[in-house]
This record gives C-alpha cells, sequence and structure tokens, in this order.
C-alpha cells in the first residue's frame, strides 16, 4: 500500500495574498536540478517527524509525487529528517495549468507507477474529475484515497489522521 507525498503546496506551503507562510514554517533556500540560483522554500520541522509516525504506524509505502522529482529527497525529505524515498517519474511537460484535460496532469502516472495497489495521495491541487476518478477506482476494488491540503496552508495533523483512519479502515494496517 502506498503513500503519495507532493510537496508544493503539501510540505511547501504556497504565500498568501500578503506574502505570509505559516508561522510554523521556516525559511530555507535550495538550489533545484536545472536551477542557477536558490529558491526559498518553507518548511515545518514537525512534519518529518508526523509524517514518519504515520509510516511505522501504517505500513505504508513513501513515494514522492512531486514536480520536484528526483530532488525530493536530496533537498526537501533531508531537511525534514526524511530517507531517501523513490518517485514518481513525472515527465516534463510544457503545461500552462495543472488540469489540461480537466484532472491533476500527475494523475495518469500515479496510476501507472501504482499498478493496481492501494493508495493515499495528498496533494493540493485535486479537482472534482480526480476525486471521482478516486471513487470508480476504489468501487473497482482498488481502495484510493485523495487528501487535500489547502495550498496556502499545506499538510495539517488532521491530513495525516484521514490516512491513517483510511488504512486502518481498509484493514491494511501493518500487524504489530
Amino acid at each position: 500500500m502506498l503513500l503519495y507525498l507532493d510537496i508544493d503546496g503539501v510540505l511547501i506551503p504556497g504565500p498568501d495574498r500578503q506574502g505570509h507562510i505559516p508561522a510554523s514554517h521556516r525559511l530555507d533556500n535550495v538550489t533545484p536540478e536545472g536551477y542557477t540560483k536558490p529558491v526559498k522554500i518553507w518548511l515545518n520541522p514537525e512534519h518529518g517527524p508526523q509524517i514518519l509516525e504515520l509510516l511505522d504506524a501504517t505500513g505504508l509505502e513513501p513515494v514522492w509525487c512531486s514536480s520536484w522529482r528526483a530532488d525530493a529527497s536530496g533537498l526537501i525529505g533531508c531537511r525534514l529528517g526524511l530517507p531517501v524515498w523513490p518517485h514518481v517519474p513525472l515527465p516534463r511537460l510544457p503545461l500552462s495549468t495543472s488540469h489540461p484535460d480537466g484532472y491533476l496532469w500527475k494523475r495518469d502516472h500515479v496510476a501507472v507507477h501504482a499498478a493496481g495497489a492501494p493508495f493515499a495521495w495528498i496533494d493540493d491541487d485535486f479537482t472534482d474529475v480526480d476525486h471521482a476518478w478516486a471513487e470508480a477506482r476504489t468501487a473497482a476494488g482498488h481502495p484510493t484515497l485523495l487528501v487535500q491540503p489547502e495550498h496556502y496552508v499545506g499538510i495539517l495533523p488532521e491530513h495525516l489522521h484521514a490516512v491513517r483512519a483510511w488504512t486502518a479502515g481498509c484493514n491494511l494496517r501493518r500487524s504489530t
């Protein structure tokens, strides 16, 4: 059972209209692949331990699903105390919107990567079409949970609790 985790809008909230970031987050600078200058990021140091506790309690296998791609572990995860995780090999597409076909552009890549496995996916950019797809996938015997934090706030403990409850409800919890 997999846990797909986005970064932008989930672990790194976007600034609100006034340019504010949640007080729980700390400023850092990183230089992603292909960039020549650092970019500002804001991370909550509590997220790493919270995510590790969720993984330990549920047995979920984490996978980055972010446009940070291979940089996810080395630039973001390590700053949160997370080990190296695999990532969905997302292509670099010339997109003008996150929803070119009415749904999140990453969805088809996640579906291929999951190959029928049950999964929870935390991303801030789902549409109603994505939620309907997840319901249909679940109805077809492939449990799927989409958790959608607010872009300007990012992931909160209640999002992780929702994943934990869903995992327990699927009876896929790790036996101890």
